[in-house]
Formats: structure tokens, sequence, C-alpha cells
């Protein structure tokens, strides 16, 4: 069953230029699906069309099934930003009760605080935000989202500015979600995650998918998904 099903979704901010332009996937159940291109190629104007974070002009967004902007859909599907802006007032305990509260899930806070120290956290769960670095803020995101568990999780290189450690504990934890059936779009830069982790890789470029397919045949028809977007980022005319 198709979880997300983005189709012919265009936008633009002028009116003029689009920086969508008839872009359609989908992302199935229980899959792990990497979103790659270049800065400028519509990847985060994609997400926030996802989560009605702008007004869909063309096409149609569906979460399991619902109308994107709905609140069906929207009880769905979790993001998990590029940036580490959390409310810093809050503390950590705080912070993953009011996302509990806003997705209707009960927060268990014995098996958040499990996961801090797997973390590299232990003792800061009660701690305000304000005094965390930048990593810890990210590692926070990711356990918001392994705690909630929603259907859909979108991550928007949020492992960006995590330790090796922890990125190692992130990939294993996601192949359980996986595994319960729960989906991961995964926006990221860092190819060889995709490599170990993506069933499927959609390339955009400039509003366009260039590529979508899975991940396994990509790397074997180029060597590698790295190989596979520079070789056309040399040849195409942008």
């Amino acid at each position: 069953m198709s979880l997300l099903k983005v189709n012919d979704v265009s936008y633009s901010y002028d009116g003029i230029v689009n920086v969508l332009l008839n872009v359609s996937f989908t992302v199935e159940e229980g899959t792990v699906v990497g979103l790659v291109g270049p800065n400028g190629s519509g990847k985060s104007t994609l997400i926030r069309n996802l989560f009605d974070l702008v007004r869909l002009q063309s096409g149609s967004i569906r979460v399991g099934g619902h109308e994107h902007s709905g609140p069906e859909a929207k009880r769905q599907a979790m993001y998990l930003s590029s940036n580490d802006y959390l409310p810093e007032f809050l503390t950590a305990r705080e912070y993953l009760t009011m996302v509990g509260k806003l997705y209707g899930a009960g927060i268990d806070h014995t098996e958040a605080l499990a996961l801090f120290r797997e973390f590299s956290m232990e003792g800061r769960y009660d701690d305000l935000i304000e005094d965390y670095s930048h990593g810890m803020r990210k590692k926070t995101q990711l356990v918001s989202a392994l705690v909630v568990r929603p259907r859909l999780t979108v991550i928007d290189e949020t492992l960006n500015g995590i330790d090796l450690e922890a990125l190692h504990l992130a990939e294993k934890e996601f192949r359980r979600i996986r595994a319960e059936g729960r989906s991961i779009l995964l926006c990221t830069h860092d190819f060889a995650v995709l490599e170990r982790l993506a069933d499927r890789t959609l390339f955009l470029d400039l509003g366009h998918v260039v590529y979508d397919a899975p991940t396994a045949e990509l790397v074997e028809e180029h060597g590698s998904l790295a190989d596979m977007v520079f070789d056309y980022l040399e040849t195409a005319e942008r």
C-alpha cells in the first residue's frame, strides 16, 4: 500500500519559474526511500508541500489515503527538519510529552530515557534544551520520532551534526521502524547511508524527478549513488 502518494505536484514562488514541476512518486509501507539532489533542486519545497507548510498549487498529496492537509494525514506523518530549532524553555521530557500529545500518543518515558542513554545523553533528559549542544538537539529530534513512531517519518538532513556512534544507532532504529511496516523518507547528502538503508532512491534536480528506482539497481548501474549524481550534474544542461 502507498503510505505517501505524490501526484503531479508543481510549485512556484513567483508564479513564473517552477521550483517543482510535475513531481510524482510514492512511498510504500515498510520502506525507506532516499531523497537526494543538489541545493536548489526543490527538496525543501517538496517537503514543505508534504506537510502543508505552503499551500499546494497543483497536483495532489495523500498520506495514508487521506488528503495531506487534513488532520488524519497530519497525525500519521512527522517532520524532522534540517535545523535544530527546539523550544529552549522546555526540558526534553516536557518536549516529548508535548509532541506525544500532538500525535495522540502516550510517551513511554522509560523508553525515551533508554534512548537518551544509548545516544550518550544520560542524565540530560530533565535539563533545559537551551543547554543542549547542536548534536544533542539533533539527537532529541530523532528520539521524538523513535518514541512516537508515526507511520511516516520525513527526515531532512537531521543526521548532520551527530557523531558516528549515534549515526550507527539511528540506522539500526530505522531498520526496526521499517520492519514494523512504518516508512521513512530520508533526505540526505550522505550517499553511503542511503546505500546501506534505502530501498529506493529519488533524485530530484531543478524540480524534476531525474531517477526513481531501487537503490541497488542505481548502484549497480552507476557504481555508487555519488557517481550517479555527479555524472548527471556534469553532463546535464542546467
